[in-house]
């Protein structure tokens, strides 16, 4: 497997550098079934200022999303 250490931030864009701590997120598209799955690199870190990580936030709208789907079909 190769890792491409130059690659950017999916939250954020910025550039994820050499000796940056970050966190690689494993996605199968169904639309493209029977194709490799794509890799989405985030920041691990915090930024100065920022309380989460570009990982963090990532997760946290993602389960924000996850809940207001719920809370729709519930509806």
């Amino acid at each position: 497997m190769i890792f491409n250490y130059t690659s950017g931030c999916a939250y954020c864009g910025s550039p994820i550098k050499e000796g940056q701590r970050w966190v690689r997120e494993k996605v199968y598209e169904p639309a493209f079934t029977g194709r490799d799955p794509i890799y989405r690199r985030y920041h691990a870190d915090l930024f100065p200022g920022h309380g989460l990580s570009c990982w963090d936030k990532n997760e946290l709208e993602v389960e924000i999303a996850r809940i207001k789907a719920i809370k729709a079909c519930a509806a």
